[in-house]
């Protein structure tokens, strides 16, 4: 008997016994459907908060008043050494203080790390309505303050029109500048339109000077729903939900972040009137500092998930194991018959092996197909593209392999040391 007559054979008992297969293939699809699922979330979930922070680009680093707070769940920021009185001190006194536009300011004009580029810039009111006589826009809009360099620092790019001047940010003129999705709500199809054109944001007119082309967005942060405003307007109408302000840097060569970064904090110190012997009341962010923390949170989502699959595949396979012992009873005098006609151990080993590993893939094609579809409802909710995770895909079908193998090891030997002449008289 020749391998493909024993896989033939085999198919043809997995057809014969629909409702079984069915059962085993759900077992063993369950495990690996939790796993495929979870983890295309978890990518595509990833794909779209990396999307949302690393606005900036690989060589730039920003300066804030407090750390950002990425933890999915407890684990605090945790100090290291003695601490003094002087750092009690300072702690009390400096924990929690802005970032001032004076500080801010005197830092842009004080870094002088060659080639660098400093951004001053402060976020204004969130979901305000922005609208013309003719159209308004849902209150979804969010207002940012930012200099000449806001734009090129945060990752934008002008489609028509141009940036702030430094007398209109330094008087803090009404001037602003659209994002896509704004001019499109006001001038649906025509953003030249927006030019020169009056708008309200927020109840206060401002002179339109630029539209923002089209930036990738997602669901925690839609880049086209924005409206810049010179930093120092904000200061003036914007004050009561102004929050700190917060230097970006971008430096011309990714070798010189650590240096430009030590530059940094060597020259704001001595701005937030800072001891030696005090902690940084700042905190600085590298532009891939927060995708990384996002990856690492949502790691141990993803560590989590593999233990689940794999107890829930181990259990599968008890089950697909007794399923195949019920199988050799049932078929005891089909094997004695293969035996009779010539048929070795070796290919009734074979016939039950291809069986226990034929529906341990039919299973594990399940799982991959419906994780990998429902997962990608998530990448449809978070405005991502089709995620299909690719190595895992090929890790289940690998351990589905593996776990055929081993469920049917026990009863494909227990199949082929029968002896054929009790196999036959067997009732």
């Amino acid at each position: 008997m020749t391998y493909k007559d024993s896989l033939s054979l085999s198919w043809r008992n997995i057809k014969a016994n629909k409702l079984r297969t069915i059962i085993t293939v759900i077992i063993i699809a369950l495990g690996i459907f939790a796993l495929i699922l979870i983890i295309t979330a978890i990518q595509a979930a990833s794909n779209s908060l990396t999307s949302s922070f690393s606005t900036m680009g690989a060589n730039s680093f920003s300066i804030r008043f407090r750390e950002r707070n990425m933890n999915f769940g407890g684990g605090g920021r945790r100090s290291t050494g003695k601490t003094t009185k002087s750092n009690q001190r300072q702690r009390t006194s400096n924990t929690g203080i802005q970032i001032t536009y004076d500080e801010a300011s005197t830092f842009k004009n004080r870094y002088a790390f060659p080639g660098s580029k400093v951004s001053v810039a402060v976020r204004g009111a969130n979901g305000v309505v922005v609208n013309t006589n003719e159209r308004k826009t849902n209150p979804e809009i969010n207002v940012f303050g930012g200099d000449e360099n806001y734009l090129d620092l945060n990752g934008y790019e002008i489609n028509i029109g141009r940036n702030f001047t430094l007398t209109e940010i330094g008087d803090g003129h009404n001037v602003c500048i659209l994002g896509s999705g704004v001019s499109e709500k006001l001038f649906p199809g025509n953003p030249s339109k927006a030019i020169d054109a009056v708008v309200d944001v927020d109840h206060v007119p401002y002179r339109v000077i630029a539209v923002l082309k089209e930036k990738s967005s997602s669901a925690f942060f839609n880049t086209s729903k924005v409206v810049v405003l010179p930093v120092n307007n904000v200061r003036r109408l914007f004050s009561g939900n102004a929050s700190s302000f917060v230097l970006a840097v971008q430096v011309p060569d990714i070798k010189l972040m650590d240096v430009a970064i030590g530059e940094a904090k060597g020259t704001f110190r001595p701005i937030r009137k800072l001891d030696p012997r005090d902690e940084d009341n700042f905190y600085v962010d590298k532009s891939d500092s927060i995708a990384e923390a996002l990856l690492t949170n949502l790691g141990f989502l993803e560590k989590g998930t593999i233990g689940i699959a794999f107890i829930t595949l181990i259990g599968a396979a008890i089950g697909l194991m007794n399923i195949m012992l019920v199988a050799v009873n049932e078929r005891t005098k089909e094997i004695g018959l293969v035996k009779a006609l010539g048929g070795t151990k070796k290919d009734i080993r074979a016939q039950f092996l291809f069986e226990s590993v034929i529906i341990s893939l039919l299973g594990a094609a399940a799982g991959i197909i419906s994780g990998v579809l429902l997962g990608n409802v998530v990448a449809l909710l978070l405005n991502t593209g089709f995620v299909v995770p690719w190595g895992w895909v090929i890790a289940g079908i690998f351990v589905c392999s593996f776990v055929g193998l081993a469920a049917g090891l026990y009863p494909a030997v227990k199949a082929s040391r029968l002896d054929p002449i009790v196999a036959l008289r067997y009732e």
